[in-house]
């Protein structure tokens, strides 16, 4: 089992080359498969094959189990987690080609990867789901600098809200970050604890990404590692 001193945290690209795409089809749970079976569009069935079959390789890694036989039970909000193992907690995020998986213990945690690029939406969304002090901030940025703090902040929200078990319908605009350290929160809604129990860190990634992580207690270390989609 890992320490409680560190997260893990592995990133790549997804690579859709047809023996990756059988071997983590071959160790997905029945639910995942089914789940995958009803999407629509081959990317996001791809997607969602190869990032849930990478997550329970590195799970099976960490505790020494076939992979295929972790059992991956969800709360009622939706939060997966390991029912044999409740100490060790996981997210994932993935944006374009990119993903990102995060593990630790005795914690709870968030991560959140984008793509940072230009969308019709950009002023809407900051409108729906930023609060009045940060979209005071980002209103008197220049456009280059605006669609780069606005997926910092995005990130940091998103990671916010998986950690909380709660996604999105906790409301964005709720979990404020403070435009002036991107990495604390000036406000959250109180259904969530403490704001000083609550911790955001950046995480290194290739460029044109943005990506956060968030738990809910202070971390020594967050060790990064590349990792090729392939078992």
């Amino acid at each position: 089992m890992m320490s409680s001193d560190y997260i893990s945290v592995w990133q790549g690209d997804l690579s859709f080359e047809d023996i990756n795409y059988q071997r983590h089809w071959s160790v997905l749970d029945s639910a995942e498969q089914v789940i995958a079976s009803k999407m629509r569009s081959k990317n996001r069935h791809n997607e969602y094959v190869h990032i849930h079959g990478l997550l329970r390789y590195q799970l099976g890694l960490i505790l020494n189990h076939p992979p295929e036989r972790l059992v991956i039970n969800r709360s009622q909000t939706g939060k997966p987690y390991l029912g044999d193992y409740p100490k060790l907690v996981f997210n994932i995020s993935h944006s374009a080609e990119h993903f990102i998986i995060a593990i630790a213990t005795d914690c709870q945690l968030g991560i959140d990867v984008e793509c940072i690029r230009p969308r019709k939406n950009i002023r809407g969304l900051v409108s729906k789901c930023f609060a009045q002090v940060e979209q005071d901030y980002w209103n008197q940025l220049s456009e280059p600098e605006q669609i780069k703090a606005f997926y910092q902040f995005w990130t940091r929200k998103e990671a916010f809200v998986k950690a909380t078990g709660h996604g999105i319908a906790l409301g964005l605009d709720r979990c404020v970050i403070n435009p002036m350290n991107i990495n604390v929160f000036n406000n959250i809604p109180e259904d969530t604890g403490v704001i000083d129990d609550w911790f955001i860190h950046e995480i290194p990634i290739k460029q044109d990404y943005s990506a956060a992580l968030v738990t809910d207690k202070k971390i020594a270390q967050i060790r990064v590692f590349n990792l090729q989609n392939e078992s």
